[in-house]
């Protein structure tokens, strides 16, 4: 309802001037003497200034100050109730509501509600009652609960009707109308609307009819029926414009915004959401400025520029926040999560979900509540934990169905779909997926329908029953072609393509992923264009024809690649994981016409490319600028390999398409093996993986676990190696922190079993290429792992005669040759070599979370050796703290840090490494942290836990030791599970010491592994160990 308010008569301005006086003139005195009385003249002024706070707080309400506008509102009404004035009274708490419903405070706005609304009673002010009945409707409207709201506004619809007031009367049919528009009852809501229009009509009222074509125009925009909705917009577009009603204008811009959006004409939506953003800015309206710059983030997230949709959304938050507007503040938090979880950055989405979730819980929004749970939900799905997404999807539905939202509804059957189809239980995925389509059809959402027909269609593609899915695609097709939805249309086609690509028929799908990628061109999505590109590739690759299945693989790279920049770290990882199946296709069509060179190339570049990134920023001599980093070459890959002195074994995991029956799946294939010697020769090998699946029942992820499991004792956390569902290999662990109980074990006699599995991935690692090795086991080689071979404990690898690999070569590992190339200029980089030595023990150990972290007794005694040996006196216990630590590693040569860390395979860059709390830390450094500071160490060394651990992607191993390499050091030597404490003492000391004669980090690590075997004989107490990057 519109805030009221009343105009100052003449006799109170003239009063008002009269207060602004100091003293009065005699003859002024007299005729006010002859006027009023005492204690009228006393009244009047009261009732001067609350007229007079009032009216301020109009103003203030207007300017969007509503924090202001209630400062000024309630020291009225305390003026009016010592005035006993209750007609008063009754207004400004009408308008205390108001401002507490702009501000989504429903709470507060109903409890002032209902205090004017009692107040009309006692007065038997029928118009008023009937205003505030509507105030109360809006109320429960905005907090969606829609049958009180219905109630109140049909109270409020008698009374005007009994009181003959047609312009009120017209008004509530418009919120009637708005009711049922939101419960999805269009049918209801047109009918509604069209009352109200007529009267607005009769009454020559042009807002009220403006607002009701608007309303209209929302109604069949939400049933997808684009062309209407534009017509009804258009017209209250126009009468907007005669009135001069800048402010109707602006939100009847943002519909026919909307409008185009949902068309997937997103250059038309921009230019109708930029209109009505500079007319909120020339008006001042800060909430309708918020509103149009959410829709604008919206646009971009639609095309896949995820940086502009999360600047609009970060300036619309901000705005809302400004405002105190509770309501749009967890709208577009939500919205950002959405952001974050295409980004595949689930972390970070879940973050925003959570505070929209505690927003709409704050304020009693059910339905934005229902809302946000399902989008947790969805993140959950992503990450595979499908026991919790449906835990969230069952909270939504439990709302959505309390509240009567049939739309929310609709959406998270889809999504419990979704959940069951991952877990390959089909029916009742089905089940789902039907009864969400009964919901949408009834009531009309058009766009719905077609999604869930989409996501039926992908359910019988995946059954492998192509007949079922063509009809559902084609039955999602017409719709979406119906209602303008060229985004869907366009993946509607891509799912037909993919049908007619299961079943063989490459012309067939071709012609449709043409189609499907001439729509993602023309609305700029990126994303479905570089996936329809690969799916181009994959017909041409199935037909033999590699020419052209590598020229749609590339340029679908080339597209992908376009939406990388201005993108975090984090954010590049994630959208690269969305891609690498096209790495591994493009080599596979390289491979297949011999172009072992451009294969190589590729696999180079679909690893690290962030972590270069990074590298090439810090060695950047202006860091403002970005860098642009290209991929190396041939020529640059084996300049790499004759400045390092070494051989380098790069390998890729290959997966390629496999029918099981009717259907096709992606599985593991082939390890494609590239080695380069210093010399620049350059030979390639493969590997056959499919035995492993086809007759073992195993996978390389299975023997890489099984293979690090000595006498069980580096598996006793219950470590797993998994896939992902995008494919990431990640370690997980039950308790989320790192065993404690290997710090105080003593190391493990020989095994008296064998270990096959060390045999089997010698086998399938290094026997194919063994004879490319060098034969001096002083001479290097840096294998630069993929996958799950990040995890590979390759010095413990034996051949045939039971001799490990680290017997016969000296070992590296590297995420990528470019990041090789890159440790060694970082580390020709370092112009003032650090002389201090750094060296960390058995920190006093902090508590995390509840759980207090055991002290370490062995980890001090190796702190306490290895600074004797140094030459330095280790930080042990309480002399541990964070803050000395993190002071001491930016003046030091050497680091070496023995203390618990934790992973966390959610947020990698929330692990830590333990030490001693002060002050207003917690004592937990975190790779975060480590990430930001500028260290000048030769090598870092990070004993005592698995440091090597952390989430395995197309990046490498996202964890501690890529944090330090990435904050300047250019070697570390990591642990991939936890060692003993006497073979960690020992090996350490001679790792040192064999160091310091030598200058070869490589080399000494592999005499220190020697020595320690022949003592501790068992590789669970010599074979951990991993120096990453620089060995000199």
């Amino acid at each position: 309802m519109p805030f009221s308010h009343k105009t100052l008569n003449l006799a109170l301005l003239t009063l008002i001037l009269f207060l602004g006086i100091p003293a009065l003139g005699e003859s002024q005195r007299n005729f006010f003497h002859l006027s009023v009385t005492a204690e009228t003249w006393v009244e009047e002024l009261l009732q001067l200034e609350a007229e007079r706070l009032l009216n301020l707080g109009f103003q203030q309400y207007n300017r969007s100050q509503f924090r202001d506008a209630v400062e000024s509102l309630e020291k009225a009404l305390e003026i009016y109730r010592q005035l006993e004035n209750k007609a008063g009274e009754g207004r400004i708490l009408n308008n205390l509501g108001n401002i507490y419903l702009s501000l989504g405070e429903y709470p507060q706005a109903e409890q002032y509600f209902r205090q004017s609304l009692e107040i009309s009673r006692q007065l038997g002010n029928k118009a008023g009652e009937g205003s505030t009945l509507g105030n109360l409707g809006l109320v429960y409207s905005s907090l969606e609960e829609y049958a009180q709201a219905e109630q109140h506004y049909r109270q409020s619809l008698e009374i005007y009707q009994q009181i003959g007031d047609k312009a009120s009367e017209g008004s509530t049919l418009h919120s009637l109308g708005n009711v049922y528009s939101s419960l999805g009852e269009y049918t209801q809501a047109e009918q509604h609307y069209r009352q109200s229009l007529e009267i607005s009509q009769q009454l020559g009222d042009k807002v009220g009819e403006r607002n009701t074509l608007n309303g209209l125009g929302n109604v069949y925009n939400s049933v997808g029926e684009y062309a209407q909705a534009e017509q009804y917009y258009r017209q209250s577009l126009e009468i907007s414009q005669q009135l001069g009603n800048k402010a109707g204008e602006g939100t009847t811009l943002n519909g026919l915004g909307s409008v185009y959006y949902s068309l997937g004409e997103y250059a038309q939506a921009e230019q109708y959401y930029r209109q009505s953003l500079e007319i909120s800015r020339q008006l001042g309206d800060k909430a309708g400025e918020g509103r149009t710059l959410n829709g604008l983030g919206n646009v971009y997230y639609s095309l896949g520029e995820y940086t502009q949709a999360e600047q609009h959304y970060r300036q619309s938050l901000e705005i809302r926040r400004e405002l105190g507007d509770k309501a749009g503040e967890g709208s577009t938090l939500n919205n950002l999560g959405n952001v974050y979880n295409s980004l595949g950055e689930y972390a970070q989405a879940e973050q925003y979900y959570r505070q929209s979730l505690e927003i709409k819980r704050q304020i009693g929004d059910k339905a934005g509540e229902g809302s946000t749970l399902h989008n947790l939900g969805n993140v959950y799905v992503d990450l595979g934990e499908y026991v919790q997404a449906e835990q969230y999807y069952r909270q939504s539905l439990e709302i959505s169905q309390q509240i009567g939202d049939k739309a929310g509804e609709s959406l998270t059957l889809n999504g419990l779909g979704t959940v069951y189809s991952s877990l390959g239980e089909y029916g009742q995925a089905e089940q789902y997926y039907q009864q969400s389509l009964e919901i949408k059809r009834q009531i009309e959402d058009k766009s719905g329908e077609g999604g869930t027909l989409n996501n039926l269609g992908n359910i019988y593609l995946y059954l492998g029953e192509y007949p079922q899915a063509e009809q559902y695609y084609r039955q999602s097709l017409e719709i979406f072609r119906q209602i303008g939805e060229k985004a869907e249309e366009g993946r509607t086609l891509n799912g037909l393509g993919n049908v007619y690509n299961s079943l063989g028929e490459y012309p067939q799908a071709e012609q449709h992923y043409r189609q499907s990628l001439e729509i993602s061109q023309q609305i700029g999505d990126k994303a479905g264009e570089s996936g329809t590109l690969t799916n181009l590739g994959s017909v041409y690759n199935s037909l033999g024809e590699y020419p052209q299945a590598e020229q749609y693989y590339r340029q679908s790279i080339e597209v992908r690649e376009q939406l990388r920049p201005g993108l975090t770290d984090e954010q590049k990882i994630s959208l690269f994981e969305q891609q690498k199946s096209t790495y591994e296709r493009l080599q596979t069509v390289l491979i297949a016409q011999n172009k072992l060179d451009a294969a190589l190339e590729i696999s180079e570049r679909g690893r690290a490319r962030a972590f270069v990134e990074l590298l090439a920023d810090r060695l950047s001599d202006n860091r403002e600028i970005p860098v642009t980093v290209t991929p190396p070459n041939l020529r640059e890959i084996q300049q790499i390999a004759a400045t390092q002195k070494a051989t380098i074994v790069q390998y890729s995991y290959i997966r390629e398409d496999f029918t099981f029956g009717n259907v096709k799946r992606l599985q593991e294939s082939e390890l494609y093996i590239w080695v380069i010697k210093p010399t620049g020769e350059m030979t390639f090998r493969r590997t056959d993986l499919k035995p492993l699946w086809q007759e073992q029942d195993s996978s390389l992820a299975k023997v890489i676990a099984d293979a690090r499991c000595f006498d069980n004792f580096a598996c006793r956390e219950d470590n797993t190696i998994g896939q992902t569902r995008e494919g990431t290999t990640e370690v997980r662990s039950p308790g989320g922190t790192f065993n404690q109980q290997a710090q105080e074990e003593q190391a493990l006699p020989v095994s008296q079993e064998e270990n096959p599995e060390l045999k089997q991935l010698y086998q399938l690692l290094i026997e194919p290429i063994a004879d490319l090795l060098p034969t001096n086991p002083s001479e290097r080689v840096i294998f630069v792992p993929h996958n799950a071979l990040f995890l590979v404990p390759f010095p413990a690898l034996q051949d045939a005669q039971g001799q490990y690999l680290i017997e016969k070569h000296t070992m590296l590992t590297a995420p990528s040759i470019q990041v090789l190339g890159l440790t060694r200029d970082q580390k020709q980089a370092q112009t003032a070599v650090n002389s201090d030595i750094l060296v960390v023990g058995n920190p006093t150990m902090p508590v995390v979370g509840t759980e207090q972290l055991r002290a370490l007794p062995g980890s001090e005694q190796e702190a306490r050796e290895i600074g004797q040996l140094l030459n330095v006196t280790p930080l042990i216990g309480s002399m541990a703290t964070k803050a000395t630590v993190v002071q001491q590693m930016q003046s030091s040569r050497i680091i070496h840090l023995a203390t618990h860390g934790s992973f966390d395979p959610n947020i990698p860059l929330d692990s830590w490494l333990a030490l001693t709390p002060s002050g207003s830390d917690n004592g937990l450094l975190t790779a975060a942290e480590i990430f930001g500071l500028n260290l000048n160490a030769e090598l870092v060394v990070l004993s005592a836990c698995d440091t090597g651990r952390g989430q395995i992607t197309g990046d490498g191993v996202i964890g501690l030791s890529r944090s330090f390499i990435s904050a300047g050091v250019p070697s570390v030597l990591v642990s991939l599970w936890k060692v003993p404490d006497d073979s960690t003492s020992l090996l350490m000391r001679e790792f040192y010491q064999l160091w310091e004669e030598s200058g070869d980090k490589g080399q000494a690590l592999r005499q220190a592994m020697l020595t320690t075997m022949q003592q501790y004989p068992n590789p669970v107490n010599w074979a951990a160990f991993t120096l990453m990057g620089e060995a000199e």
